[in-house]
Parts: C-alpha cells; sequence; structure tokens
C-alpha cells in the first residue's frame, strides 16, 4: 500500500509536529502553513493573522504500520478541544484548531470523534475543532521543522510555561480521555 497524508492544526506546530513524530509509522511530520489565501507565506505574515492560514503539520505515514485513527487520537490529546480562538500561550486565528480532511473517510472519522469528545462529558466548553477540506500547504521555514529537537531546552519551558503540558496531563490522561477515544472509534 501507498503512503497516505493527514493534516492537523493545532496551535503552535512545534508540539504538533513532536505529537505525531511519536507516532509508529509516521515517515514524515511537517510543520507548516495551511488553509490560507496567500501563497508561501512567510511565518512573520501568518503570525499577523491576515494571511488566512494556521500553523499546521502535514503527516506522511504508512497505513501499513498506523492508521488516521491513531494519529487523530494523536492530535486529539495535544490540544484543547474547546478553544478556537487560539491554543494556549498562541491567541489569534493562526492558532485555532482544525482538522484538514485530504478523503471522505477522514472526513468522516473526525466528526465521530469530535461527537465523541462533545457527548463525553469531559468538558465544561463545547467542542470547537474546525474540520475543514485540505486545500494548500506550505512548509514553514527550515529553523521550526524539528524545534523539539534542536532547542530541546527552549521547546520544554514553551510547552511547560504554556500550559499545554499540563492540560494534556490532566485531560488526556488523568480524566481518560485518551482511554475514551481509542474506546469509542
Amino acid at each position: 500500500m501507498g503512503r497516505e497524508v493527514a493534516t492537523f492544526a493545532g496551535g503552535c506546530f512545534w508540539c504538533i509536529e513532536e505529537a505525531m513524530s511519536k507516532v509508529e509509522g509516521v515517515e514524515k511530520a511537517v510543520p507548516g502553513y495551511a488553509g490560507g489565501h496567500t501563497e508561501n507565506p512567510t511565518y512573520e505574515e501568518v503570525c499577523s493573522g491576515e494571511t488566512g492560514h494556521v500553523e499546521a503539520v502535514q503527516v506522511v505515514y504508512d497505513p501499513d504500520k498506523t492508521s488516521y485513527k491513531e494519529l487523530l487520537i494523536a492530535f486529539l490529546t495535544s490540544i484543547d478541544p474547546t478553544d478556537s480562538k487560539g491554543q494556549f500561550a498562541d491567541r489569534g486565528s493562526q492558532y485555532r484548531p482544525v482538522i484538514f480532511y485530504h478523503t471522505e473517510e477522514q472526513k468522516e472519522l473526525a466528526e465521530k470523534a469530535l461527537k465523541v469528545l462533545s457527548e463525553s462529558g469531559l468538558f465544561d466548553e463545547p467542542v470547537r475543532v474546525a474540520v475543514e477540506p485540505f486545500k494548500n500547504f506550505y512548509p514553514a521555514e527550515e529553523y521550526h521543522r524539528e524545534y523539539y529537537k534542536k532547542e530541546p531546552m527552549h521547546y520544554f519551558y514553551y510547552k511547560e510555561g504554556s500550559g499545554r503540558k499540563r492540560y494534556c496531563e490532566i485531560v488526556w490522561e488523568r480524566k481518560g480521555g485518551r482511554k475514551l477515544l481509542e474506546e469509542k472509534l
């Protein structure tokens, strides 16, 4: 079987790239910019909020070794699905959570996962992750790629200081959110 592609946006792309890279069967997780109206935007342009892009990660994976379901779980358990105005310390439309689907099967599974979360009782606020058709993706500048490996101390303090690490430990591990998704999808 050939390789398949998935694209996720969940705030800072460094964090989503790290989460995706940990999934066995992922061959590439590339940070970049998706969904906007400007061709080949720069980081600074995307950060302005004017290009319509979100920070995203495009994943190339081997479907014989992992599934879209596993990627979806890895993505969702790396974000706050109730925050559509950004993620953790990163605020603005360029940091909103989006699942970009490449196939109807991806769309259906994404919608099912969000329904499971909406009905789970885990959250006090509504689930607000967008599900949108894949339109475009532009790889980020080289210095953003594998940032979590290149600058591990800075990355650690960023992830810790943003609140992402603690939130994910509480909601997805202690409260059983990950287990719920694994059982219901």
